[in-house]
Protein backbone atom coordinates (compact mmCIF):
# COMPACT_ATOMS: atom_id res chain seq x y z
CA UNK A 1 0.00 0.00 0.00
CA UNK A 2 1.37 3.31 -1.04
CA UNK A 3 1.58 5.69 1.72
CA UNK A 4 -0.72 8.95 2.13
CA UNK A 5 0.30 12.06 1.11
CA UNK A 6 -0.08 13.24 4.47
CA UNK A 7 2.43 10.52 5.93
CA UNK A 8 4.82 10.91 3.62
CA UNK A 9 5.38 14.98 4.43
CA UNK A 10 5.27 13.37 8.29
CA UNK A 11 8.03 11.27 7.71
CA UNK A 12 9.85 13.86 5.02
CA UNK A 13 9.85 16.06 7.78
CA UNK A 14 11.16 13.61 10.47
CA UNK A 15 14.08 12.78 8.19
CA UNK A 16 15.09 16.68 7.97
CA UNK A 17 14.36 17.90 11.02
CA UNK A 18 15.71 14.79 12.97
CA UNK A 19 19.10 15.29 11.17
CA UNK A 20 18.87 18.94 11.81
CA UNK A 21 18.08 18.47 15.68
CA UNK A 22 20.95 16.01 15.41
CA UNK A 23 23.55 18.69 14.40
CA UNK A 24 22.32 20.89 17.13
CA UNK A 25 23.01 18.21 19.77
CA UNK A 26 26.56 17.88 18.16
CA UNK A 27 27.33 21.12 18.39
CA UNK A 28 26.25 21.28 22.32
CA UNK A 29 23.33 23.50 21.42
CA UNK A 30 20.07 23.51 23.24
CA UNK A 31 18.08 24.38 20.47
CA UNK A 32 14.98 23.14 18.34
CA UNK A 33 14.61 23.35 14.50
CA UNK A 34 11.46 25.36 14.95
CA UNK A 35 13.21 27.98 16.93
CA UNK A 36 14.47 29.25 13.79
CA UNK A 37 12.23 31.16 11.78
CA UNK A 38 11.89 33.27 14.87
CA UNK A 39 15.67 33.82 15.32
CA UNK A 40 15.68 34.99 11.83
CA UNK A 41 13.16 37.22 12.20
CA UNK A 42 14.72 38.57 15.39
CA UNK A 43 18.46 39.35 13.80
CA UNK A 44 17.00 41.34 10.85
CA UNK A 45 14.72 43.09 13.17
CA UNK A 46 15.10 43.48 16.92
CA UNK A 47 12.94 43.41 19.10
CA UNK A 48 9.67 42.71 17.50
CA UNK A 49 6.05 41.98 17.90
CA UNK A 50 4.95 38.42 17.08
CA UNK A 51 2.65 39.58 14.51
CA UNK A 52 5.73 40.74 12.68
CA UNK A 53 8.02 37.62 13.28
CA UNK A 54 4.82 35.74 11.77
CA UNK A 55 4.93 37.91 8.75
CA UNK A 56 8.69 37.97 8.44
CA UNK A 57 8.68 33.73 9.13
CA UNK A 58 5.87 33.13 7.01
CA UNK A 59 3.92 31.26 9.80
CA UNK A 60 0.70 32.12 11.81
CA UNK A 61 0.91 33.64 15.03
CA UNK A 62 -0.57 30.95 17.32
CA UNK A 63 2.65 28.80 15.86
CA UNK A 64 5.16 32.07 16.48
CA UNK A 65 3.45 32.71 20.23
CA UNK A 66 4.01 29.03 21.31
CA UNK A 67 7.36 29.20 19.81
CA UNK A 68 8.16 32.13 21.78
CA UNK A 69 7.07 30.68 24.85
CA UNK A 70 9.45 27.67 24.61
CA UNK A 71 12.11 30.16 23.54
CA UNK A 72 11.87 32.21 26.50
CA UNK A 73 11.81 29.00 28.83
CA UNK A 74 14.91 27.81 27.42
CA UNK A 75 16.52 31.73 27.85
CA UNK A 76 16.69 32.39 24.46
CA UNK A 77 14.24 34.98 24.14
CA UNK A 78 12.43 37.71 26.78
CA UNK A 79 8.91 39.10 26.43
CA UNK A 80 7.50 42.43 27.44
CA UNK A 81 4.62 44.53 26.83
CA UNK A 82 4.74 46.97 23.84
CA UNK A 83 4.96 50.49 25.33
CA UNK A 84 2.30 51.96 23.65
CA UNK A 85 0.06 48.67 23.36
CA UNK A 86 -0.05 46.78 26.14
CA UNK A 87 -1.72 43.73 23.89
CA UNK A 88 1.07 43.47 21.91
CA UNK A 89 4.67 41.85 22.84
CA UNK A 90 8.33 42.88 22.00
CA UNK A 91 10.31 39.72 21.58
CA UNK A 92 14.22 40.21 21.60
CA UNK A 93 16.93 37.77 21.97
CA UNK A 94 18.49 37.41 25.33
CA UNK A 95 22.39 37.22 25.89
CA UNK A 96 22.34 33.46 25.94
CA UNK A 97 20.73 33.52 22.74
CA UNK A 98 22.85 36.29 20.79
CA UNK A 99 25.71 34.13 22.08
CA UNK A 100 24.58 31.37 20.43
CA UNK A 101 24.30 33.04 17.24
CA UNK A 102 27.89 32.55 15.55
CA UNK A 103 27.39 28.66 16.09
CA UNK A 104 23.74 28.43 14.90
CA UNK A 105 24.89 30.54 11.61
CA UNK A 106 27.86 28.04 11.23
CA UNK A 107 24.81 24.95 11.40
CA UNK A 108 22.76 26.91 9.06
CA UNK A 109 25.41 27.09 6.39
CA UNK A 110 25.94 23.48 6.50
CA UNK A 111 21.98 22.66 6.41
CA UNK A 112 21.42 25.15 3.35
CA UNK A 113 24.94 23.10 1.78
CA UNK A 114 22.75 19.77 2.33
CA UNK A 115 19.47 21.16 0.94
CA UNK A 116 21.34 22.30 -1.64
CA UNK A 117 22.78 18.85 -2.24
CA UNK A 118 19.75 17.21 -2.21
CA UNK A 119 18.33 19.31 -4.03
CA UNK A 120 20.44 18.62 -7.35
CA UNK A 121 19.93 15.12 -6.59
CA UNK A 122 16.23 15.39 -7.48
CA UNK A 123 14.56 15.71 -10.80
CA UNK A 124 12.50 18.75 -9.73
CA UNK A 125 13.99 20.18 -6.59
CA UNK A 126 12.52 20.09 -3.41
CA UNK A 127 12.77 23.26 -2.29
CA UNK A 128 10.92 24.38 -5.68
CA UNK A 129 8.14 21.74 -5.63
CA UNK A 130 7.84 22.92 -2.03
CA UNK A 131 7.22 26.70 -2.73
CA UNK A 132 5.07 25.69 -6.19
CA UNK A 133 2.47 23.21 -3.67
CA UNK A 134 2.37 26.48 -1.09
CA UNK A 135 1.00 28.80 -3.69
CA UNK A 136 -1.40 26.30 -5.23
CA UNK A 137 -2.65 25.92 -1.43
CA UNK A 138 -3.01 29.39 -0.69
CA UNK A 139 -4.78 30.12 -3.90
CA UNK A 140 -6.85 26.80 -3.68
CA UNK A 141 -6.85 25.42 -0.22
CA UNK A 142 -6.89 21.97 0.67
CA UNK A 143 -10.06 21.58 2.27
CA UNK A 144 -11.91 23.45 -0.83
CA UNK A 145 -10.14 20.60 -2.72
CA UNK A 146 -11.24 17.73 -0.57
CA UNK A 147 -14.74 19.18 -0.09
CA UNK A 148 -14.68 19.41 -4.37
CA UNK A 149 -13.21 15.77 -4.33
CA UNK A 150 -16.28 14.46 -1.90
CA UNK A 151 -18.85 16.41 -4.09
CA UNK A 152 -17.24 14.22 -7.25
CA UNK A 153 -17.95 10.82 -5.91
CA UNK A 154 -21.13 8.79 -5.52
CA UNK A 155 -23.27 8.64 -2.56
CA UNK A 156 -23.95 5.56 -1.11
CA UNK A 157 -27.16 3.96 -0.64
CA UNK A 158 -27.38 3.40 2.31
CA UNK A 159 -24.70 3.39 5.80
CA UNK A 160 -22.25 0.93 5.88
CA UNK A 161 -22.90 -2.00 8.85
CA UNK A 162 -20.39 -1.42 11.16
CA UNK A 163 -18.17 -4.87 10.63
CA UNK A 164 -18.08 -6.88 13.68
CA UNK A 165 -20.95 -5.97 15.57
CA UNK A 166 -24.22 -7.19 14.97
CA UNK A 167 -27.02 -4.68 14.82
CA UNK A 168 -30.39 -6.15 16.49
CA UNK A 169 -33.29 -6.33 14.37
CA UNK A 170 -36.67 -5.71 15.75
CA UNK A 171 -37.90 -8.83 16.64
CA UNK A 172 -34.86 -9.51 18.43
CA UNK A 173 -34.51 -6.04 20.31
CA UNK A 174 -37.95 -5.88 21.33
CA UNK A 175 -38.66 -9.51 22.60
CA UNK A 176 -38.26 -10.43 26.61
CA UNK A 177 -35.70 -12.54 27.74
CA UNK A 178 -36.92 -15.27 29.78
CA UNK A 179 -36.10 -15.84 33.42
CA UNK A 180 -34.02 -18.66 34.48
CA UNK A 181 -35.95 -21.69 36.00
CA UNK A 182 -34.37 -22.45 39.68
CA UNK A 183 -32.69 -25.70 40.09
CA UNK A 184 -33.67 -28.92 41.41
CA UNK A 185 -37.12 -28.79 41.01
Amino acid sequence: MKPGLGTQLRHLLELLDGAVSDVYEKEGLAYRPRYTPVMRALIAREPSTVSHIAEAAGITQPAVTQTVALMVKEGLVSVRPEPGDKRQRRVQLTDAGREMLPRLQACWNATAGAAAELDAELPTPLSLTLEKAIAALETRPFGVRIAEARARLPVPAAPMPTVGKKTPTKPEATRRRSTPKPKGR
